[in-house]
């Protein structure tokens, strides 16, 4: 599973990242995980508002910071 997360670099973008690695390893789930910071990079993945989550290409959160629980509700439907 491919887990991105989009946004410059802010301190939402940066809760957004710790909170899908703190899902995944809840959930013991094997995901590669990069933030993407480039706005030219996740504007071509769709993302108009940030933070964003794209799971294997597919937006999943955009313009919230998701909590932990919700990741986990989304992952566990995609897995």
């Amino acid at each position: 599973m491919k887990i991105q997360v989009c946004g410059p670099g802010c301190a939402r973008c940066n809760a957004t990242e710790k909170n899908v690695i703190e899902a995944c390893a809840q959930m013991n789930l094997p995901a590669e995980i990069t933030h993407v910071h480039d706005m030219l990079k996740y504007a071509t993945l769709g993302i108009r508002v940030t933070p964003a989550v794209v799971v294997d290409g597919r937006i999943v959160v955009s313009g919230k910071i998701p909590t932990v629980e919700e990741l986990k509700k989304i992952l566990s439907g995609i897995k």
